[in-house]
């Protein structure tokens, strides 16, 4: 599960934040943090990934 909210991440940072798919997998292994947000009948999860807004620069 964690592979999957990975890629979507690096996928939201390029075509947002127009990061080439490198500079976003660098971020993502430097920042991104993984949570487990719901668990439901078990091994049934969602699991979350999150980058601090503050990390980037004000446009």
């Amino acid at each position: 599960m964690a592979g999957r909210g990975t890629r979507h991440t690096i996928e939201h940072l390029a075509e947002r934040r127009g990061l080439t798919r490198g500079e976003a997998y660098v971020l993502c292994s430097a920042a991104m943090d993984l949570k487990v947000s719901e668990v439901v009948d078990a091994p049934n999860w969602t699991v979350s990934a999150y980058i601090p807004e503050s990390i980037f620069p004000d446009e």
